[in-house]
């Protein structure tokens, strides 16, 4: 049967006598579901270059998968309802993007495309509830419908526990599960494979949490392919046949996720020596055009990555390279301090910080750490522009589940924005890093959701969206040489430093600004106020922050952001200025900075959502943004003063 929510709404009309759904069903469902979503993303991240970018990627004609081929700025049919998103609307014009200057890029239409896919692993997928699991399937089906199709993994996660039945049969079991919950919304179907792993390993069974190892490869590679692109949804058991003797045993889904990402990419784990370097080029070249695998996705009860050091306890964007190992080393700090037996979000009160709290504490620090090196272990192998997402299966299943009814309008709320979508087609976080704490409406986990799993002591956690993304260089590094105002034992760092690139640095700020750099007068109007550089990547984007004295008081020093530069091509994508300023607002200047922009820059409505206030400057063309908690709009407060002058 179909899950209460949805026979209750007004389509149920087209429900069959037996209670299947029907294609009539099948239609004003999808209709009705992914309007919202869409709609929903429209209002708050998605952009006119969000539209080029799924467009662009996800939109080449192939049959088997209905994509559809762009028609100018007419809505596209993929059996999902896109409601206006790529129709001239005023919430895409008016939502905000870092940019300077004219976007003249133009769209591409590719006519030849590779299958894309995005690989899910369900974890603990049997303390998910029957009505949860259809609607996760759900979203998987409408990914496909939008052109991403799915191969999910399942993972019981249970050999922790001590249990002793047997758990191969239970992977099995759950795999099925998971199939005939996709079968419910999708023609197409699912298939359960257990078949297409083989591991040179030793025959015992893996029931711990082992490093991932390159023995484990996909034999059946033609089978996948084909599936995917019948438009069927490969649902894979972790277990996988021995080379010595072709017994069955179980792996660790980790180490399947990492098999299939290996061969998805054109990678494998042993090639014949005696083959020509030239033809496995080839080869590799040839495997990478058939697929892109766009997505790695972490469905898990626990939810996002915790962050004891934010105001919302999680994050909300990771970028691997450069906060890997303080991630790690931060989820390792809290189980030894103690932490994680925190508050249980929720109606039904918290979890005391007792043993049996803090060992939970420990195991689930555990799979959040495990969680992490799966995604850099796995994102290491793909491209730059694949991304991950980790989310909870009730967040994933969001698309037919509205908020709470208020009880003061007695009116629904809208529905609650489904991340999985949302980061299809925006290819950004639900909420943008860069954005103030208080700012972010974290989205409130259902009742049902902590009913289930209560007795467990889990607390659930927002959304992850995690890249490969790019190193961040601050110069200095704010860790060993804080940024504080120069004084004759701390001068100010020189443009001729030899970390700095001063070549490639202009270069960029130029291609950014779209207009030369008068270099000897810039040069001359800084010397001795730079407080500190940051360089994100090979010179796509940076930050030049000065010390500036105010006309009331020349002796004092106010850090002021000079210039927030991103390449041209880079531009509203990726996400390098929202790593950029987190790392200038978070990292090197916590107490607060300022800074000015035009008030015609389109990039304005950015600097509005990130600001903690601003000032129109009267008698100027100018506005005043700043970061500081403690400026008030008063006269006679000497922070707003300093920033005015």
């Amino acid at each position: 049967m179909l899950p209460a929510e949805i026979c209750r709404s007004p389509v149920s009309v087209y429900l069959h006598p037996l209670g299947e759904p029907t294609d009539g069903f099948v239609k004003v469902r999808d209709r009705h579901i992914a309007e919202c979503n869409l709609n929903s993303a429209e209002r708050s991240e998605a952009t006119k270059r969000d539209a080029k970018f799924y467009l662009s990627r996800f939109t080449s004609e192939r049959p088997a998968t209905g994509r559809l081929k762009p028609q100018g700025t007419r809505k596209a049919d993929v059996g999902v309802n896109l409601g206006n998103l790529y129709l001239p609307a005023r919430a895409i014009d008016q939502s905000p993007v870092f940019v300077q200057g004219l976007d003249k890029k133009t769209f591409v239409d590719r006519t030849s495309e590779p299958l894309h896919i995005a690989l899910v692993k369900i974890r603990d997928p049997q303390s998910i509830t029957d009505c949860t699991l259809r609607q996760v399937s759900l979203t998987l089906v409408q990914l496909s419908r939008l052109g991403m199709t799915s191969v999910v993994v399942v993972d019981c996660d249970i050999y922790e526990d001590g249990m002793t039945f047997d758990i191969r049969q239970l992977a099995m079991q759950q795999a099925d599960r998971v199939a005939a919950a996709i079968e419910i919304h999708d023609r197409h179907g699912a298939r359960r494979l257990d078949t297409v792993l083989e591991s040179a390993g030793t025959d015992e069974e893996f029931l711990s949490a082992v490093q991932v190892r390159s023995d484990t490869r996909v034999t059946n590679r033609d089978l996948l392919l084909n599936l995917l692109r019948k438009g069927e949804i490969p649902v894979v058991a972790p277990v996988a046949f021995t080379l010595r003797n072709q017994t069955l045993v179980l792996l660790p889904a980790d180490e399947a996720i990492l098999a299939l990402t290996r061969e998805f990419a054109g990678l494998k784990p042993q090639l014949n020596p005696d083959l020509d370097p030239d033809t496995v080029a080839e080869n590799v070249k040839s495997m990478q055009k058939e697929v892109s695998l766009d997505k790695i996705i972490l469905l898990d009860p626990l939810g996002g990555i915790p962050a004891s050091s934010k105001a919302d306890r999680s994050h909300v964007f990771i970028n691997l390279e450069q906060e890997y190992d303080s991630i790690q080393s931060d989820l390792s700090s809290s189980v030894s301090n103690g932490e994680g037996a925190h508050e249980l979000r929720g109606e039904k009160g918290s979890l005391s910080a007792t043993k049996d709290a803090t060992s939970h504490s420990f195991a689930e620090m555990k799979i959040h750490s495990r969680n992490l090196a799966l995604f850099r272990n796995s994102l290491a192998l793909l491209p730059p522009s694949s991304s991950g997402l980790l989310a909870s299966p009730t967040m994933a299943a969001h698309s037919t589940q509205r908020l709470e009814t208020s009880p003061v309008l007695e009116v629904g709320t809208r529905r609650q924005r489904n991340p999985l979508i949302h980061n299809l087609l925006t290819d950004k976080p639900v909420f943008s890093p860069s954005l103030p704490p208080r700012r972010t409406q974290q989205l409130p986990v259902s009742g049902r959701d902590i009913d289930v799993r209560e007795s467990r002591g889990i607390d659930v956690l927002p959304t992850t969206m995690i890249k490969r993304g790019m190193p961040v260089t601050m110069i200095p590094d704010p860790q060993i040489r804080p940024w504080v105002p120069p004084s004759p034992i701390n001068p100010s760092i020189q443009f001729a430093d030899p970390r700095i690139d001063f070549v490639r640095l202009f270069h960029l700020i130029e291609d950014s600004f779209g207009r030369k750099l008068n270099v000897p007068h810039y040069l001359s109007r800084i010397k001795d106020r730079i407080a500190g550089i940051i360089v994100a990547g090979e010179y796509e984007g940076c930050a030049v922050v000065t010390w500036e004295s105010p006309a009331h008081d020349p002796w004092r020093m106010v850090p002021y952001l000079d210039k927030l530069a991103v390449l041209k091509r880079s531009q509203g994508a990726g996400g390098i200025a929202d790593v950029i300023f987190t790392a200038m607002v978070r990292t090197c200047l916590p107490g607060g900075l300022c800074w000015r922009s035009r008030k015609s820059n389109p990039a304005n409505k950015w600097y509005f959502e990130r600001a903690k206030g601003f000032r129109n400057l009267p008698d100027s063309d100018w506005t005043i943004f700043w970061t500081r908690e403690d400026v008030e709009d008063k006269d006679g407060d000497w922070p707003l003063r300093d920033y005015e002058s």
